[in-house]
């Protein structure tokens, strides 16, 4: 459906094709209990004719009504569930309301100036993801149905926003993620609407940023862990920290602008380096701290050898796994990382220590800590233990939403 199309829709029109999805016997388990994928070995016809992309209802082998969810045959996810009562009929009314709720449970949560307004399946708009920096929103669509929909829906956020007095300047497309492909989609990338300038400046836990929302990671920056920044403050005022995987700095400016005496922000990227210095001028750090742009797993061992103690290192690595089947390497990463940075922090001193994957659980990451403190001969306590940030809420019954985990312990040698 074009946006012609869109402009005259009615409130109450149904969106959903004549067809019905019939589960197989004893499938659609994680449906049952709460999830909202269903996999295309666990379907056993569809009665009607669709297009992929479609609306659909989704009956149990029995007749029994199940929801309503986008289909697509190209995808091994070959249903995803946007509503489960028959009386909520997929409009635009309905899609509205759904709209509406991701704002105002933002705001409940949440400050607002710069977060992640829609988190896909857990705000039961499976597949998009809209991030708010300042007044440009950022959009990235993962699957084909709700690509359809992507236009009017952008249309009731910004309406929505508009209400409470925010007006948004210009939307930019970061829909160039690899997943696309299993869609049977192309990646994308590009401007809807007018043009505007991509590099925004937000405030977030007192620290500015410049954010790319055209050639930065992901949607242009970490929202994520928001919340997690902020739980470094207390640790850091007069402190020596070395701050791994910083990307475009920021870690490490949570620690300047909390009153260390000196940080160290390290990482791979170069343009990440750039824009974190960029980021330390911007907040008048540049004296205090730096960056260098370094292999990680290189670095640590020679930061060692050198006698080099910090008293707070954080280590915040990209996921090094995106299957299952690369766990097992992923946990040696994770080890070896979580190993030597324990060597480099004074005792008493403390790490701050986090993973993005969805696939290193909490208790396997937990073991993988645990392991890397055998190894370097190090104790361990406690402090604190997070998750991402409430605008990217955990759906129980929809493992795939939680994946940030983040502990912060204190390190003391063997006593």
């Amino acid at each position: 459906m074009n946006v012609i199309d869109m402009a005259v829709l009615k409130p109450e029109t149904d969106l959903a094709c004549p067809a019905t999805a019939v589960l197989k016997k004893g499938e659609g388990r994680s449906l049952k209990a709460g999830g909202l994928w269903i996999y295309d070995n666990e379907i056993a016809e569809v009665r009607g004719s669709f297009e992929d992309g479609d609306i659909l209802s989704v009956e149990d082998f029995d007749g029994y009504f199940m929801g309503y969810g986008f289909i697509n045959s190209a995808s091994r996810i070959r249903i995803r569930m946007l509503s489960r009562r028959p009386e909520h009929k997929i409009t635009p009314a309905f899609l509205e309301s759904r709209i509406r709720s991701c704002w105002e449970y933002r705001k409940s949560v949440i400050d607002t100036s710069s977060c992640r307004l829609i988190f896909g399946e857990a705000d039961f708009l499976p597949g998009l993801v809209v991030d708010k920096f300042s007044d440009v929103l950022v959009v990235e669509s993962l699957a084909l149905g709700i690509d359809r929909w992507k236009p009017l829906l952008l249309e009731y956020l910004k309406k929505a926003l508009a209400e409470d007095g925010i007006a948004i300047r210009g939307v930019y497309e970061r829909s160039d993620a690899k997943v696309r492909l299993q869609e049977g989609m192309e990646r994308c990338k590009g401007f809807i609407g007018e043009l505007f300038d991509t590099k925004v400046e937000i405030l977030e836990n007192g620290v500015r940023y410049q954010v790319d929302v055209k050639d930065g990671q992901k949607t242009g920056f970490f929202l994520d862990q928001k919340n997690n920044r902020a739980a470094i403050h207390r640790l850091c005022p007069g402190k020596r920290v070395l701050d791994c995987f910083t990307h475009t700095g920021s870690f490490a400016l949570n620690a300047g602008v909390a009153g260390a005496e000196s940080v160290l922000g390290v990482d791979a990227s170069e343009l990440g380096i750039e824009q974190a210095k960029e980021n330390a001028k911007l907040n008048g750090l540049e004296e205090k701290v730096s960056f260098v742009c370094a292999d990680v797993f290189e670095l640590l061992p020679e930061l060692e050898k050198k006698g080099e103690r910090y008293d707070v290192v954080i280590l915040d690595p990209p996921a090094f796994t995106k299957s299952r089947q690369a766990t097992k390497n992923a946990v040696k990463g994770y080890r070896e990382i979580n190993l030597r940075g324990m060597k480099l922090v004074r005792d008493g001193g403390f790490l701050a220590t986090c993973s993005c994957s969805h696939f290193m659980d909490q208790e396997l990451f937990a073991k993988t800590i645990r392991e890397a403190a055998r190894g370097a001969h190090k104790r361990l306590r406690q402090v604190e233990f997070h998750t991402q940030a409430p605008d990217h809420p955990i759906l129980w019954a929809a493992d795939e939403s939680y994946y940030l985990k983040f502990y912060i312990f204190q390190v003391c040698g063997e006593r």
